[in-house]
C-alpha cells in the first residue's frame, strides 16, 4: 500500500458528504481527488452497485487513487482536470445520471509541504506551481518571459494584490540579473516590495494565490464544471463546491444564481406570456441548497479551513 508523509485534513468532509445526499446505490464524481479523504467516505456509503470516479491533476493523487481502484472494483481513478469530466461522462454513458459531483478547491497539504513543488512562501523549494507537473509550464518559466504588465495584471486579477504594480516591477528588475527559479526568493521579493504589512497574512500570501491560479487556469477550469454539472447531473443530482478564496466562491455562488429558479420577471408581463415564461423557465436548472462555512472548532483543528466556503445545489426535474 501507498504512504505518504503528511496528514491532510479534508475540510468540511462530513458535511459535504452528507450534503452530497448519497444514495447507495447511486453514481458520484469526486472532481478533486486529493488524498482521498472525501472519496473514502463516499464509498464508505455506497453499496455493491454504487460507483465513484475520481478525477486528479496531481500525479501523486492518482498514485494513491490507484491503490484503492486495485481493492475495490467500485472506483475508478482518472488523471486529468475535472474541466474534462464530460468527455469522460460522455465514454461510459453516464450523460444524465450522475447523482451528486464533489469539488474540493483547495490545494493539499501534501502539495504546500513538498517543497519541489513551489506553492509555499514560507519553504525553499523550485518554483513550478503546477497541479501537473507533467504539462504546462512552470511557475518559474512563466515569471522569466511575462511582460512586467502581465505580470501586475495576473497578481491584480487572480490575488486582489493592491500592491502588484510594484511586486511586477520588482520581479522584472531582479530576473535581469537573476533567474527567479527558487520559492523563497520570489517569496523574500514580494515581501521588500509590499510597503504595508497586514501582520495576519503573508505578504506574499495573494501573489502565490494569484501565480498559481493562473499557471493552472483555475478559474477557466472551474467555469467549465459548473457549466457541464448541468448535463451530467441526474435530476435531483447535487453539485457540492468548497472554496477557498472569493473568487472561486463568486463563480460558484454567481454560476448557481443564474441557474436557480429565483426569477424576476419583468413587470406587468402576465405569467399566461408563454414565450416570457418557458425563456425564464429554460433557466431554471438548480435548486439552491445553501451554503456552509467550518465550525470555530473545525478552524481550531486547522486553521486552513478558515477560508472555505460550501455551497449545494440540486438539479430540478424538467
Amino acid at each position: 500500500m501507498f504512504h505518504i508523509n503528511y496528514t491532510h485534513k479534508s475540510v468540511l468532509l462530513h458535511e459535504a458528504i452528507q450534503l452530497l445526499n448519497i444514495n447507495s446505490t447511486g453514481i458520484y464524481i469526486d472532481g478533486t481527488f486529493g488524498s482521498g479523504g472525501h472519496a473514502k467516505l463516499i464509498l464508505s456509503q455506497l453499496n455493491k452497485q454504487g460507483r465513484l470516479l475520481a478525477i486528479d491533476k496531481d500525479l501523486l493523487a492518482i498514485k494513491i487513487g490507484k491503490c484503492i481502484a486495485e481493492q475495490d472494483d467500485r472506483f475508478t481513478i482518472i488523471h486529468s482536470s475535472f474541466s474534462k469530466t464530460i468527455e469522460y461522462v460522455k465514454n461510459v454513458g453516464l450523460i444524465g445520471l450522475v447523482d451528486g459531483i464533489l469539488l474540493d478547491l483547495g490545494i493539499s497539504t501534501y502539495q504546500i509541504n513538498d517543497c519541489s513543488r513551489g506553492f509555499s512562501f514560507m519553504q525553499d523549494g523550485l518554483l513550478d506551481m503546477r497541479m501537473d507537473i507533467s504539462n504546462g509550464i512552470s511557475a518559474a518559466e512563466w515569471l522569466s518571459k511575462a511582460s512586467q504588465e502581465n505580470i501586475a495584471w495576473v497578481l491584480k486579477t487572480f490575488g486582489e494584490e493592491r500592491f502588484s504594480k510594484n511586486i511586477a516591477k520588482v520581479i522584472v528588475s531582479k530576473r535581469q540579473h537573476t533567474p527567479i527559479i527558487r520559492s523563497i526568493v520570489l517569496s523574500k521579493l514580494i515581501c521588500d516590495a509590499v510597503p504595508l504589512r497586514n501582520m495576519r497574512k503573508h505578504p506574499a500570501t495573494k501573489s502565490f494565490l494569484a501565480i498559481r491560479m493562473y499557471i493552472n487556469n483555475e478559474l477557466e477550469e472551474i467555469k467549465q464544471i459548473l457549466k457541464d454539472a448541468l448535463v451530467i447531473l441526474a435530476p435531483r443530482g447535487r453539485l457540492v463546491v468548497i472554496s477557498f478564496n472569493s473568487l472561486e466562491d463568486r463563480l460558484v455562488k454567481y454560476f448557481v444564481r443564474e441557474h436557480s429558479c429565483v426569477w424576476s420577471l419583468p413587470p406587468k408581463i402576465p405569467l399566461t406570456n408563454n414565450q416570457i415564461f418557458n425563456q425564464y423557465k429554460s433557466k431554471c436548472q438548480l435548486k439552491n441548497i445553501g451554503k456552509l462555512t467550518p465550525s470555530k472548532q473545525e478552524i481550531k483543528r486547522n486553521i486552513r479551513a478558515r477560508s472555505a466556503i460550501l455551497r449545494c445545489a440540486e438539479k430540478l426535474v424538467m
